[in-house]
């Protein structure tokens, strides 16, 4: 693994100075694409040419004179020719919004998207956060992100998904099953199902996903796998994993995987 790649797995996978490392990565590289696109995820400002509301959110297409960016956030008053400030986000590539039934080349997700220079939007309803639930960063209180929304940069992934009802895999296995049998499935195909409980799109080239299916338990660590895969999701999808097994696999800082199904087949169903 080179540094820039250990940079990025490092920063990344811990979700600690996100922007900071993209930068790092993409000036090192000397890659102007992917350079503008880590300037882009440090926030950006510009004009609106386009906006939209769907689901409890609202996009909006920003030129901000040499681009034009999609940022979205949770729902807020805005229209063309506005001036916004689009804060720090999570890119996120080729996502499809169900809502919209439209595909996004490229959509920035933040928690703050700001008008005139004004402070932080406020909806009139801002929907809720579940009981319990953490205060997002960067967001008005009582806002929260409607359901299967991608994470956003410091917001832990949601530890109350219903795994209820997930059904085992046509001739496959769940995940405790990949677990206890690790040692015989090294390097053999499975196939499991379950819900996606934490994603990260881009690192090293492929997105990263942990999956729950119900199975297994927190104290015996057996209930979260990871996958490795070129397939787009979003958490809370439920999705069908085919990939090979491997085990005690070390990414080095600290990143080791008891099991992990690496450039797995990802079907959102």
């Amino acid at each position: 693994m080179n540094k820039m790649n250990y940079l990025l797995l490092t920063a990344l996978l811990a979700t600690a100075s996100f922007v900071s490392a993209q930068g790092v990565i993409a000036a090192a590289d000397g890659d102007a694409a992917a350079a503008a696109a880590a300037a882009a995820a440090a926030g950006f400002s510009g004009k609106v040419v386009e906006t939209t509301n769907t689901a409890g959110y609202t996009y909006v297409l920003v030129d901000t004179g040499s681009q034009k960016l999609w940022a979205a956030t949770t729902q807020f008053d805005v229209k063309a020719g506005d001036p916004v400030t689009v804060a720090a986000g999570a890119p996120m590539s080729n996502y499809h919004s169900q809502s919209l039934d439209r595909t996004f080349d490229l959509v920035y997700f933040t928690g703050v998207i700001t008008v005139n220079g004004g402070s932080v939007p406020v909806t009139a309803n801002p929907p809720a956060l579940p009981a319990g639930h953490p205060a997002l960063t960067g967001v008005p209180t009582g806002t929260t992100l409607p359901p299967g929304h991608p994470a956003l940069p410091g917001v832990k992934p949601d530890g109350k998904l219903d795994l209820t009802g997930i059904k085992r895999a046509d001739g496959g296995q769940t995940i405790a099953e990949i677990y206890a049998g690790r040692a015989t499935l090294v390097g053999k195909p499975v196939t499991v199902r379950g819900k996606v409980v934490k994603y990260n799109a881009a690192i090293m080239g492929k997105n990263w996903l942990h999956i729950r299916d119900g199975s297994g338990t927190d104290d015996a660590r057996d209930n979260d796998l990871a996958i490795t895969t070129d397939t787009a999701t979003m958490v809370g999808d439920t999705v069908l994993v085919s990939g090979v097994v491997t085990t005690n696999k070390d990414f080095g800082a600290g990143y080791k995987y008891v099991v992990i199904l690496e450039n797995a087949k990802v079907t959102v169903e």
